[in-house]
């Protein structure tokens, strides 16, 4: 994991993060390394940044949110759908989780790759592909997050959750907004719990060609 000496960005503080682990684990994880250079001074800032081909790096107050939703604890295994910089893998891998991730752009899949592993987090394991089948081989998963906004809550994912695991994802709504939605599986199926208004960038690929019911 990485050296980094502690530091937490801007808008951590705000009382919707309140879980102390989640909190070490973004204040050491730098999020300079994971940005343009030309973008350096603005690390700490509490926004998106863009990343190039019309990606970003969420804020982290998102990465935050969505990593205290996730409920990680130390051994976890998780997928992430959309790599992008890196970033919130890094801090998923903080909390000693095994990730595994998927990028679908070669440029982030590359860049980010280069990022987690000079900052030694080999316990996140980068794909190059299309997500949106998930990666059944490596499952079941105690999370699985979705770091773009989905058309639909995408049903197919939920056998590669644990009993009781997670999906979080940005889910598009027909007046164009997008909810964070938590979608827990249980013996009964699965209980949807929506948290609030956000903003991604969209999936591609598949997500957007498939017909979903």
């Amino acid at each position: 994991m990485s050296k980094h000496i502690p530091h937490l960005p801007k808008g951590l503080s705000r009382k919707e993060i309140d879980d102390p682990r989640v909190l070490a684990a973004i204040a050491r994880v730098p999020r300079a390394h994971f940005i343009p250079p030309a973008l350096g001074d603005h690390a700490d800032d509490d926004r998106a940044l863009p990343i190039g081909e019309g990606q970003t790096i969420s804020q982290p107050f998102i990465v935050g949110l969505m990593t205290q939703l996730c409920r990680i604890a130390e051994g976890a295994k998780v997928l992430e759908i959309g790599t992008g910089s890196g970033y919130q893998a890094a801090v998923l891998a903080e909390l000693g989780a095994e990730v595994y991730t998927v990028e679908i752009l070669p440029f982030h899949f590359e860049r980010a790759t280069l990022t987690l592993n000079n900052l030694g987090y080999s316990q996140v394991r980068t794909f190059l592909g299309d997500g949106w089948e998930g990666l059944e081989e490596h499952g079941p998963y105690d999370a699985i997050l979705l770091t773009a906004a989905s058309p639909a809550i995408p049903q197919h994912l939920l056998p590669q959750l644990s009993l009781g695991g997670r999906m979080i994802l940005p889910l598009e709504e027909q007046d164009g907004e997008e909810i964070l939605t938590v979608c827990t599986r249980t013996s009964e199926g699965m209980l949807e719990e929506r948290k609030g208004r956000v903003r991604f960038v969209p999936l591609t690929g598949q997500a957007r060609r498939t017909s979903l019911t």
